[in-house]
This record gives structure tokens, sequence and C-alpha cells, in this order.
């Protein structure tokens, strides 16, 4: 998008500016502002949740709003609103926008307080909602990414559970960016890190699977592992159709060995990976066997 966010749909005399939803009030994306003195612009003390829509459906919405709930809750961010609320809010901008198939962005912040760095048990927060139109997807949709992704093993590590709750999705993002950061060096798509003792955790954006033989495996949550929602998809998905599954801690080389590689993100979905490290992985049956079911689960919002 440039500077002046717009949306394209498919004429493109008619582009036209995305309208965002900031604080209860519809607002045209060059006019959307938060106050220089929120938390969540000086602190990163903030909550947010990153969802699909399809054919004008949230997809896993529940699970969303009850990680955002379980976030806030980590916070102490007691804002005082209803998931209700914050749907309806989402649903409102789609419109706006007469969007059916979009990325959506659902950030809330303790708002602005005084100029201290101990939050105050007063809160007037902050509640924004931000969108990305992407195509159709399902059965024969379109992807959000171009080919299997590259993934590189960087040297940033993910932080103890102890120092930064690993269940709390904050705008406090400097430890995936530092690890993005090195991918510039190799024009890798994603960056594969490890916690301090070494084992995988997960990509800056993303959780990671692979295959060992006829075992899906991927980094336990007893570690710094965000509990994905599309992660826990595909977890189900593996359930229905008897593949076997292996939550546990695992090395870079498991994942460099391994039979196939895939990431999962609510953007990406499930995009398989085709190199770790510059050692070059196939998309196997497993990947592909579970990309047609998690595609025929979105296929099912269409049809609703």
């Amino acid at each position: 998008m440039s500077e002046r966010e717009t949306h394209d749909d498919g004429d493109e005399s008619a582009r036209r500016e995305l309208v965002y939803h900031v604080d209860g009030e519809l607002v045209p994306a060059s006019e959307a502002t938060v106050n220089v003195r929120d938390r969540g612009f000086m602190y990163g003390d903030a909550a947010f949740e990153t969802l699909r829509v399809y054919g004008g459906h949230l997809f896993e919405w529940d699970a969303h709003a009850d990680r955002l709930a379980e976030t806030c809750e980590i916070l102490q961010l007691h804002h005082g609103l209803s998931d209700e609320t914050f749907r309806t809010r989402i649903e409102e901008a789609l419109a706006a926008n007469e969007l059916d198939d979009a990325s959506v962005k659902l950030s809330i912040s303790r708002g602005v307080q005084p100029g201290k760095l101990t939050p105050s048990p007063e809160v007037d927060p902050t509640v924004v909602v931000t969108l990305t139109p992407l195509g159709r997807g399902g059965v024969g949709g379109e992807k959000s990414w171009d080919g299997p992704a590259t993934l590189q093993t960087v040297k940033t590590r993910r932080p103890s559970t102890r120092a930064l709750p690993s269940k709390a999705k904050t705008h406090n993002y400097l430890n995936g960016i530092l690890a993005l950061l090195e991918l510039r060096v190799t024009g890798a798509d994603e960056a594969l890190i490890l916690d301090d003792e070494g084992y995988v955790a997960e990509g800056a954006t993303s959780n990671v699977f692979f295959v060992d033989g006829e075992r899906l495996c991927t980094p336990t949550l007893d570690g710094p592992v965000l509990a994905g929602v599309t992660r826990d998809v595909v977890l189900e998905l593996a359930e229905s159709e008897g593949i076997p599954v292996r939550e546990d801690v695992f090395t870079p080389d498991d994942v460099r060995g391994a039979d196939e590689v895939f990431i999962t993100s609510s953007t990406r979905e499930i995009r398989p990976v085709g190199t770790v490290d510059g050692i070059g992985v196939e998309t196997g049956p497993v990947t592909r066997l579970l990309s047609k079911l998690y595609e025929r689960q979105v296929e099912k919002l269409y049809e609703s």
C-alpha cells in the first residue's frame, strides 16, 4: 500500500481510500491517528489480533477473541469492552470498505495516561481496526504468498516466558523485528527463531511445522511459543485425518533434515517451505493434504 491507503476493487479508476475504525469512529486512513502519548505508541503497551475474513465471515473469531482476552488479562488491561463490541467494529469497518475478503488487525492499548511507566488502573482504551484487502480464499482461491518460503535460522533468540510471556500477543514486537533484520543478508522470507537453550521456537510471525516420516511435528507450547490460531486449526485437521502429532522440543537440525516443512499464520494460512538454511525441502503429501483440508474448511464460509 502507498502512504494513502487505498482499496482496488478491480477497476483502477475506482481506487478509493480505505476507512479504518478508530475509537468507535470510521475514519479515512489518511486521517486516522493515535495520540503520541498513547501507551501503545510509547511503550508497546497494547494487545492485538490479526485475523482473516472470508466471504464476509470472520475466520475462527472465537479463538481470536479468547486469545485477545488472555493477552489483556496478562497485561492487566481491563478495558471494559465486550467481544461483541470488537466484532461489531470489525464488521463496520468491512462494510464501510465494501470488503468481503481481507486481513484485519484489531489493536487495543491502555490509552493515554500520566507520563510514567507504571500503568494506572483506570483505563480509557484506544481501540483501532485496520484492514488490508486480500483475494478470495478457499478452494481454488488466491494465496497471499508466491511460492514456497525460504526459512533461515537467526541469532536473535526468543526470550524466556518468565521474561516476556509468550501467550501475550502485544505491540512489543522488537524481538521479531530484530530477527527479520538478520534476513537482509540472505533475503529469506521468514526467520527460524530458537529459544535460549537452542531449541526451535517459532518464526518471527509464524508457527513452524515439519514432517518426520509420517509424524507431524511442532514445537511445544511449554517453550516461548505463541499459541497460534492457525496452528490449532492445523493440529485439529491432522487429528481428524489420523496423522500422528508430536509436540516437543526440537533442534534446528531436526527441521533441516525433515521430509517436509511448512509455516502457519492467519494471513499465510499454510505456506510450504522450500529451503531451510539453504537446504532444499520438498512440498510433500502431508503438507498438500493439510492445505487442501484447510481450503475446504475456509470454503464452507463462502457456502454458508
